[in-house]
């Protein structure tokens, strides 16, 4: 049986924590409530070891999310049980993991446990929104019309990865291009030039003896830099897994010039989207903010969005602690307020979801127009510094020739 860390607020309105063991999350949150304790965070501790079952396989891509809801709603919408969805899936999904989850799935349901907390044995694979999502369906006898949120929501999730990989792709190949032609000029022309100075007693420039050092040292050791920076790699991803190292990262991506105003319109769209579609759901307000919290991928807003929980559990408005935290745009702001004054803020959200979606691909855009023009200046300055530092000796040499 598991073990389960929570956080929830007494009736005096003070933080508390703890661990449970239970065989999922729902139970701690009964429990929790049964005692009077508003939870406000429940998480599995994961022990050493677990990574060998299979509800530790990695998170399934958001591709093939997208496509299993959507597959699994047309069937629904169609009149098709559920078991009979599932077996559908199983066989024609090209993803085997989550072939293998879906074959597992199929026969918890046979044995009479609901889809949801058959899903939800597969927890660390599977989205916890999805899982949550679908237990509501479930509750409502709207699961049909949760299942085509959902794939809504995956493929538009899954439009902006994309996005965002692509940005990314020319400053990668541009950063590998540029490596590959410094190690072949160090590696290959400088001993050339070695061999063209060595029988002469001039003294080399400063900056040509450094890149011979480092061209001596790359072709005679390259195995120490091969470790260093295997054990750089190692020590950087231990380091990221220290949450209060990941939350400095975090904040310093939100002071990024160029990366900021990106950033900020990307958890904007996936916050929004996310709390409309659990708000449609039916799902309350604080606990909607909490799974909500866990989708915006930075641990600075992660933290804030649980700091408004703990305000709006006093009677406090949304709006105030969103504006609070000054991540969100002041649109979002207004949205809200419009949206509690209305009545109407899942469908408020979801408009203002699909606005900052078009943004974050405007902005995707802009941050690579800005940043490939940076990163050719750079490169053409080390590169730049490698072929002048080849190129002084040569004219010293002709001097003292002439």
């Amino acid at each position: 049986m598991p073990n389960f860390q929570y956080k929830a607020i007494t009736k005096q309105g003070e933080t508390m924590e703890g661990t449970h063991h239970a065989n999922h999350a729902n139970e701690v949150i009964t429990m929790l409530r049964e005692s009077d304790y508003y939870p406000l965070q429940v998480k599995e501790v994961v022990k050493q070891g677990d990574w060998l079952n299979l509800s530790s396989l990695n998170k399934i891509k958001t591709k093939e999310i997208a496509i299993f809801c959507r597959q699994f709603y047309t069937m629904l919408y169609a009149g098709v049980p559920i078991v009979s969805c599932l077996e559908i899936i199983k066989q024609q999904t090209e993803d085997p993991k989550l072939k293998m989850i879906l074959h597992d799935v199929y026969n918890q349901i046979q044995r009479g446990i609901t889809f949801s907390d058959a899903l939800r044995i597969h927890r660390r694979a599977v989205p916890e929104l999805l899982i949550n999502m679908i237990e509501a369906g479930e509750v409502s006898g709207n699961l049909d019309g949760i299942m085509d949120r959902m794939a809504k929501h995956y493929e538009k999730e899954n439009k902006i990865n994309n996005k965002v990989k692509g940005a990314m792709v020319y400053p990668a190949i541009l950063s590998m291009v540029s490596l590959l032609v410094i190690i072949f000029l160090l590696t290959f022309v400088m001993p050339t030039f070695i061999s063209m100075f060595q029988g002469s007693d001039m003294i080399l420039p400063l900056p040509t003896r450094i890149l011979l050092g480092i061209s001596h040292t790359i072709t005679s050791y390259w195995y120490i830099y091969m470790l260093f920076f295997l054990l750089f790699g190692l020590a950087f991803y231990k380091v990221l897994e220290n949450e209060e190292v990941r939350k400095k990262i975090d904040g310093w991506k939100l002071k990024i010039p160029i990366v900021k105003t990106t950033l900020q319109k990307l958890i904007t769209s996936r916050f929004t989207r996310t709390l409309s579609i659990l708000l449609y759901s039916g799902i309350p307000l604080i606990q909607a903010l909490e799974s909500a919290s866990k989708v915006v991928g930075n641990r600075v807003v992660e933290e804030g969005i649980q700091s408004a929980i703990q305000d709006i559990t006093k009677g406090i408005s949304l709006s105030v602690p969103i504006k609070k935290m000054n991540v969100f745009p002041p649109m979002l702001i207004s949205m809200i307020q419009i949206g509690e004054e209305t009545g109407t803020l899942d469908e408020i959200l979801d408009k203002t979801a699909n606005f900052y979606d078009d943004e974050t691909e405007m902005a995707l855009q802009k941050m690579t127009t800005l940043l490939e023009p940076l990163m050719i200046v750079v490169m053409a300055l080390v590169i730049g510094f490698i072929v002048v530092s080849l190129i002084l000796p040569m004219f010293d040499l002709l001097n003292t020739v002439n």
